[in-house]
């Protein structure tokens, strides 16, 4: 790993940042309470892709005393070059964990996914999806929780075995340069897009903590284009695009 962080959040406030209300207006301003478990993993070699899962939880009342409470989470991959048996791997783990839950979860949790982490001002996904779920009580609690508790402990069956076959494949400082250049997209989703970026600062979390997932090391070019015919257009033509991987 260049670099790897995984951080537990538990924090609660007075009156609800605007993030988390933005949806849910009876609940802005209300004292809240909030958990998550985030984990961002960026490889060395430019073969092994970028990895994030995220599982939360977050509760606070309306003015009448209700109790309001949903789940979050996900986790999609992120590759620098790609691999079709990576991209269903990784997808048919994530389908496997959400079908006891309902056979209609993972069609719905990728599609949201795929919308999600999609750079609008680059008109550009930021990498393969895998799910993704945001203010989730449709079943009952104890369901959701263990819905998403199955999300969280699918995680290592996701993606160790696509590290293990790519670590050691041999690279140059070419790879490395256009790993760098697509690690840039990834800082821009983090700072411009992300709302669990917006939260954690909106709320007063350690700036060092919530910026963990920023890759070591990313470049930015002007305009530039790959060349037709190369691996590196192989990622946009073939995988940066919403497709079904199963």
């Amino acid at each position: 790993m260049e670099r790897g962080g995984v951080g537990f959040s538990h924090v609660k406030g007075a009156q609800l940042p605007p993030t988390a209300a933005a949806n849910r207006p009876e609940i802005a301003g209300r004292p809240w309470e909030a958990m998550g478990l985030s984990l961002v993993m960026h490889p060395r070699n430019p073969f092994a892709p970028t990895v994030h899962m995220n599982v939360r939880f977050f509760s606070t009342t309306k003015a009448d005393g209700e109790p309001v409470w949903w789940f979050g989470g996900g986790m999609d991959l992120t590759p620098y070059y790609g691999f079709a048996e990576d991209a269903q791997h990784f997808h048919r783990t994530c389908s496997e964990a959400l079908a006891p839950f309902g056979a209609d979860l993972y069609p719905r949790f990728k599609q949201w996914c795929d919308d999600y982490f999609y750079l609008k001002h680059r008109q550009e996904p930021r990498g393969i999806g895998g799910i993704f779920y945001d203010d989730f009580n449709a079943l009952a609690f104890d369901d959701s929780f263990a819905m998403t508790r199955s999300v969280g402990d699918s995680f290592l069956d996701a993606y160790l075995p696509l590290l293990r076959k790519r670590m050691d494949m041999p690279y140059g400082e070419h790879e490395r340069d256009f790993q760098a250049y697509r690690r840039g997209r990834y800082v821009e989703f983090n700072l411009v897009c992300d709302r669990g970026t917006l939260f954690g600062l909106q709320s007063g979390g350690r700036t060092e903590a919530i910026l963990m997932s920023m890759p070591p090391v990313a470049k930015w070019r002007y305009n530039w284009q790959p060349e037709a015919g190369t691996a590196e257009a192989k990622l946009y033509s073939d995988f940066l695009i919403q497709r079904d991987w199963l």
